[in-house]
């Protein structure tokens, strides 16, 4: 099956190594993404507070493109990967809003029009997360491990995969990418952070709240014992990884926790070097000492 891949603002800039590892590990794992094609910002974070509709028709131009571009997939839909967890959560919203909202549907139709475009509703958004562990599943994966990287893993899912839309795992207490860094040999700790806000954009607009939001989580994952903290969101890696320096000097703390995402993580286990998962871009250290590799 042939995925399109919609990488978003982020994973062109500040989530770089976000895209590096995601396609070294889908290439190992001979899984074929295509980038989307003249794609545009999904319209998320602020854009969604300013205008709504506008938010939704943005969303909606990338959707359109994909059922344009992409190959139906045997349910008839085309299989439309978004790495970031914002372009992800927006992208589900713009469905079903647009599904069950007839005024927002037909705001968002007059302008898709305008575009000489149109959009059927086949296309399903799919988190890379939820393409690893369910259409190439634990099995495959392990196949791929050349490395095992032992140690202990914070699994951090963030806020915005799981809620408000649960498509693959439980809102609640999310396990799937616990599963998926056991399957390449690490030990992931138990904790109640997993899915709890980071803050996001607030270290740059309420510095204070962001964070202290970033601490607790950081400082959670530390007290468990964990090496290194696995993110699926390039928005979470950049608030939880930058801003240690300001939190520790917030908080007079010494914490010095590697963020890597969890593609990077899985690109070690295979044996892909390091240069080719963007470990290099990570501002704290990532040493493969520290979970046995």
């Amino acid at each position: 099956m042939k995925y399109l891949y919609y990488p978003g603002c982020s994973l062109k800039s500040t989530g770089k190594p976000y895209e590096e590892s995601l396609k070294a590990v889908f290439s190992a794992l001979k899984v074929p993404l295509e980038e989307l094609r003249d794609w545009n910002c999904c319209g998320a974070t602020a854009y969604m507070a300013v205008n709504e509709v506008k938010s939704f028709g943005l969303s909606a131009r990338n959707l359109a493109l994909a059922e344009k571009q992409g190959e139906p997939a045997e349910n008839g839909h085309v299989q439309l990967i978004a790495p970031c967890s914002a372009c992800y959560a927006l992208s589900l919203k713009t469905q079903h809003y647009i599904s069950e909202n007839e005024d927002i549907r037909k705001k968002v139709e007059r302008g898709l029009k305008e575009a000489s475009l149109t959009y059927e509703g086949r296309v399903d958004v799919r988190h890379p997360l939820d393409v690893l562990m369910n259409d190439i599943g634990v099995e495959r994966i392990k196949e791929e491990v050349k490395s095992p990287i032992g140690g202990k893993v914070a699994c951090y899912y963030g806020c915005q995969i799981v809620r408000p839309y649960a498509t693959f795992d439980n809102q609640a207490s999310p396990k799937s990418l616990d599963k998926l860094m056991e399957a390449i040999g690490a030990t992931p700790v138990q904790w109640a952070m997993r899915s709890r806000c980071c803050g996001g954009t607030l270290v740059g607009t309420i510095r204070e709240v962001g964070f202290r939001l970033n601490y607790l989580i950081l400082k959670e994952a530390e007290k468990k014992g964990a090496d290194t903290l696995a993110t699926t969101c390039p928005l979470c890696q950049f608030a939880l990884e930058c801003f240690q320096p300001d939190v520790n000097a917030a908080f007079q703390e010494h914490i010095n926790m590697p963020v890597a995402y969890f593609t990077q993580l899985l690109g070690l286990a295979f044996g892909i070097p390091d240069k080719k998962l963007g470990m290099q871009r990570l501002f704290v250290p990532y040493k493969k000492a520290q979970i046995g590799g």
